[in-house]
């Protein structure tokens, strides 16, 4: 095949973005260049990649197996350009990084310490649920994946680095604020606004309730903390929520948590990457430093 690294570039664009007009643009050519880098490349492949069906562009099977070998390829040669800037001294390169919404109440601090002691990496972060996590994982699309429950049918390495302590959470004015030791049982009646199917939170808080045989009325799913947070503050319910989503200003929100035995549940958060990912020098640089600021537990 007469395949060029540009086509590859090219195409993982489109395939990252689903669209033309959008990897054009973040490519800086003219969206007729693009198309025409496509056909050629299709051309060399000798199958389709994509089709278009009402107006949403899809990968075909040799599509989705030429963007793996595409990331992968690109993947290496970019991880060579680091380890050469490595060799000559240079500190600079690309930290790609995945992280469940969570996790947003406190990985830009810790980014920002990171690249204020390497002021030329470039960061690409992605935030999204865990399924959206998962996905991205499993299609090896980025250096690292921050989450607190890492799936268990992937072949990874997993690396704890900081708790996540998760608390029943009760509007301010709720008839336990202020109580202790109160049991699990007695919020039998309660209704409850928890994080939707799949999350990280919510396989956490499922387990842990089937563990102390406690059935939780459910009043709302929410794939949202501050809708949550707002939801609790209204009233509508209690919640169970990581310590890290709930800020520094839980009076101000009207929010108070409450003493329930079990709780805090005992989750943790991890860095994760499959198993046998040789990593690049600016992601075991972001290791390092992590390990260095375990003491971040006061965040």
């Amino acid at each position: 095949m007469n395949v060029t690294f540009r086509q590859l570039r090219i195409f993982l664009s489109v395939a990252e973005l689903g669209s033309i007009t959008a990897a054009a643009r973040a490519s800086h050519v003219t969206q007729p260049t693009v198309s025409m880098q496509l056909r050629e490349l299709a051309d060399s492949v000798g199958l389709p990649l994509y089709e278009v069906i009402g107006k949403r562009l899809f990968l075909t099977q040799a599509g989705e197996e030429l963007a793996t070998t595409a990331r992968a390829m690109v993947g290496e040669w970019n991880d060579f350009g680091q380890r050469m800037d490595a060799l000559k001294g240079l500190t600079r390169g690309r930290l790609r990084i995945a992280v469940v919404s969570t996790a947003k109440y406190f990985i830009p601090r810790i980014l920002g310490s990171f690249c204020s002691s390497h002021p030329e990496v470039e960061i690409a972060l992605e935030v999204l649920n865990r399924d959206g996590v998962v996905q991205r994982l499993r299609a090896n699309q980025d250096d690292l994946y921050i989450m607190s429950m890492p799936p268990s049918d992937i072949d990874i390495e997993k690396e704890v680095f900081m708790s996540n302590p998760l608390v029943v959470v009760a509007p301010a004015s709720h008839r336990l604020a202020g109580q202790t030791g109160i049991a699990l049982a007695s919020l039998a009646q309660e209704r409850f606004i928890l994080r939707e199917q799949g999350s990280g939170t919510r396989l956490a808080c499922d387990a842990h309730f089937a563990g102390h045989g406690f059935k939780p009325i459910v009043r709302l799913a929410l794939g949202s903390n501050e809708a949550i947070k707002q939801s609790v503050a209204g009233g509508l319910g209690l919640a169970v929520l990581s310590t890290h989503s709930l800020g520094e200003h839980m009076d101000d929100d009207s929010l108070v948590t409450l003493d329930v035995a079990g709780f805090p549940i005992l989750s943790r958060w991890y860095t994760v990457h499959p198993k046998g990912k040789r990593l690049s020098p600016t992601a075991q640089a972001f290791l390092r430093h992590l390990a260095g600021a375990q003491a971040v537990s006061s965040l």
